[in-house]
């Protein structure tokens, strides 16, 4: 059997992570029948993916890792997954932020990929209590120099988690005190009943503040994490504004996330438009 050529190995790794989650388990020769790869380009698949914790290896398969509501994963771990759609996520969310606008990034992958994606905004004032999206725009001021309509960015102070958050009274504290025209959320988690959550209970506070904070609520999500819910609910999906995420979601979860949240932008794909107000007799 010939190699797939028009298959990279993050897709193929991407499709193999779905079927795997969708099905609750596969078996080696199905994924070689349905990517028209060799069992050797199946196996390191699945090393990579179970080496990034996101599956188990079983004999001449693999299963899903049933992970507790309280396991938060770092950041390192995180960053590994996902990598093309959360490229595309930060490019479209890229496009909601004017010149001149006060911002607020939380913690996590997808908000670290947007932040590279702003730097070439101009006078912004950003807001973080993540020390990743903070060295994004240091480190750029840092290798180009002061220069007309670079960011201000403000970090806020508080105990470190292990997505390189800061969060607790210190932080919750600074946040109350601001006022954000747009906030661009990542999650552990979302789904209709679970709302918004994470398995950190001081992260879910912190960014419980962040929500009040904000005049306009952007969630930015890869679609592994519809369904997906943590210890604690932190927002409810009628406080969210807008959902970016990327072609993945299902059509279904699609037709749920329509039915609560005021805008679903799908990366990579034309905006459904929004229904005509009828007009007036």
């Amino acid at each position: 059997m010939g190699e797939n050529q028009n298959l990279l190995a993050e897709q193929r790794r991407t499709l193999i992570l779905d079927e795997v989650r969708r099905r609750g388990g596969v078996r080696v020769n199905e994924l070689t029948r349905k990517l028209g790869v060799s069992d050797m380009t199946v196996r390191r698949d699945l090393d990579a993916l179970a080496r990034q914790g996101v599956l188990e290896k079983v004999h001449g398969g693999a299963v899903p890792v049933v992970e507790a509501s309280t396991h938060e994963p770092g950041f390192e771990a995180k960053s590994g997954m996902e990598l093309s759609a959360k490229e595309d996520i930060a490019r479209a969310a890229a496009e909601l932020v004017p010149p001149g606008a006060a911002i607020a990034l939380s913690g996590g992958t997808t908000t670290y990929a947007l932040a590279h994606q702003l730097l070439d905004v101009p006078d912004l004032t950003v807001v973080t209590n993540s020390v990743r999206v903070a060295d994004v725009f240091h480190a750029a001021q840092r290798t180009s120099g002061p220069r007309q309509g670079s960011a201000t960015v403000v970090l806020t102070g508080g105990v470190r988690t292990p997505s390189d958050s800061l969060v607790g009274p210190v932080a919750d504290q600074a946040i109350a005190a601001l006022h954000f025209d747009l906030l661009f959320l990542g999650v552990h988690g979302i789904s209709v009943e679970a709302g918004l959550s994470t398995p950190n209970l001081a992260e879910a506070e912190t960014n419980r503040r962040l929500v009040q904070s904000a005049r306009r609520v952007v969630v930015v999500a890869d679609h592994t994490k519809w369904g997906t819910v943590g210890l604690s609910s932190f927002a409810a999906l009628d406080q969210v504004d807008t959902l970016v995420t990327d072609a993945g979601l299902p059509a279904e979860a699609r037709a749920e996330v329509s039915e609560h949240l005021r805008r679903l932008i799908v990366a990579g794909e034309p905006e459904e438009p929004e229904p005509e107000e009828p007009a007036d007799d």
